[in-house]
């Protein structure tokens, strides 16, 4: 089964946690602080596998995580990082943000890889907070929670040359005999449902790749049909060949299904249509093929004129004009420019210690009149919650400096918090003093 569009989950690991532990040796009687780091979360990795050709895999494999880093150990030892996973995807995957709809990878080349999901970095153990004023913290980190995600993939497929045109137009038939490709071709009416590609050799040694994409109709661009399902896959192509059956069989207007192919395109992506293309006029094997090809030419003209495209007759059924057409398309490809998706920028969130600039308000506060508390809620506050160790005195004193330096009192002072009420973050909840 062909399938080229999924939605999957991905959770990077959570850091290890840092340790309080001292230094108790003989003849040390003041050893000091000797708690080790966390490791490391797992990161989720994407990479090109030249073995697959669609997304079959992830049909029902739609959640992966990563392992969490080992704690932080006594005598300063470090916790085990975790290994990354990698997950397989086949060449021609974009991966994009489900909520954003941002485009955060495009893999197109064997072996390329790109981390999606960073893992969490490892807790502090206490040697990192010794101080003249405190030499025996019991203060130490949590691991930091590794990154999730919710994806989009989806596979468009590499091909330097792409098939357009309706339905029963010749597409699948013409890339049967220019390749070795068995795309399903019969004398009834019916349209390919996935795309096809075969290998185009010439006789002087040049070659390029050749997609038999699915036939578009009348309103593909909103969805009718095969629509965006069809279209993805036009993206990456350098050079489109439109097929145009001029022999009439289906009672069509050969110039309104070229207008009509290519108004599709257009309200798609508009740059599709600057794209070096050829007009296939198919069937010229038909009686009435000839006569049709005239009447789609003068058409051409006398509403393009000069901007009118190079149309090559063929019959895949003769072999006519097929040397003419693979020799202009090897051409066109010459100059053509490789097609690229525009990956976004992603800032980096992983210095060190500290968090990342943002625009995001650190903080939100909010009142539940249900169970009649203040609600701190925001990603900022909450991984800072997480990577506290609730289980020390210290930890907590340490937090409530934290909270107070982001100007979360005057914050709940301000929204009209009393002495005494209650404020919950995530699931912990404290008093508010004033």
């Amino acid at each position: 089964m062909f399938v080229d569009q999924v939605k999957i989950q991905v959770k990077a690991g959570t850091g290890g946690n840092g340790m309080v532990a001292f230094r108790r040796e003989k003849y040390v009687p003041n050893g000091g602080p000797a708690g080790g780091d966390g490791g490391r979360g797992g990161n989720i990795i994407f990479k090109v596998d030249s073995g697959m050709s669609t997304l079959m895999d992830f049909r029902y494999h739609r959640k992966f995580k990563a392992d969490n880093g080992g704690n932080g150990g006594n005598k300063q030892m470090t916790g085990r990082g975790a290994e990354d996973t990698i997950i397989p995807v086949p060449e021609g995957t974009s991966i994009y943000d489900q909520e954003t709809g941002v485009l955060l990878a495009d893999l197109v080349d064997v072996d390329q890889e790109v981390v999606i999901a960073h893992g969490g970095r490892g807790g502090r153990g206490n040697i990192h907070f010794a101080s003249p004023n405190n030499p025996a913290p019991e203060i130490a980190e949590n691991g930091e929670p590794g990154e999730e995600r919710a994806l989009q993939l989806e596979l468009k497929v590499l091909a330097d040359v792409g098939l357009v045109g309706f339905p029963s137009a010749g597409k699948s038939t013409l890339l049967a005999t220019l390749t070795s490709a068995k795309p399903k071709v019969a004398g009834y009416h019916f349209t390919t449902l996935v795309p096809n590609l075969g290998m185009v050799r010439l006789d002087d040694g040049r070659d390029f790749v050749m997609a038999d994409l699915p036939g578009l109709i009348e309103g593909a661009s909103e969805g009718v049909g095969l629509g965006i399902q069809f279209l993805r896959h036009v993206e990456r192509t350098r050079v489109i060949l439109h097929v145009v059956d001029v022999s009439g069989e289906e009672g069509r207007n050969p110039y309104e299904d070229y207008v009509t192919i290519n108004e599709e395109l257009r309200k798609y992506d508009p740059s599709l249509l600057e794209r070096p293309q050829i007009v296939v006029a198919s069937k010229m094997d038909m009686p009435d093929s000839a006569a049709n090809l005239e009447q789609f030419k003068l058409d051409l003209a006398k509403e393009l004129g000069d901007k009118q495209p190079v149309v090559i007759p063929i019959s895949a059924i003769t072999h006519t004009g097929l040397d003419e057409l693979v020799n202009k398309t090897a051409d066109m490809l010459a100059t053509a420019k490789q097609q690229a998706l525009e990956v976004a920028d992603e800032p980096d969130t992983h210095k060190d210690y500290e968090f990342a600039e943002t625009t995001e308000e650190p903080f939100t506060i909010s009142y539940d009149d249900e169970y009649e508390t203040w609600v701190l809620s925001g990603s900022q506050i909450e991984k800072l919650f997480k990577m506290t160790d609730t289980t020390h005195d210290q930890s907590m004193l340490r937090f409530a400096r934290q909270l107070k330096g982001m100007g979360v009192d005057q914050a709940l002072r301000e929204a009209g918090a009393k002495d005494g009420d209650t404020v919950t973050i995530l699931d912990f909840t404290f008093s508010y003093v004033e």
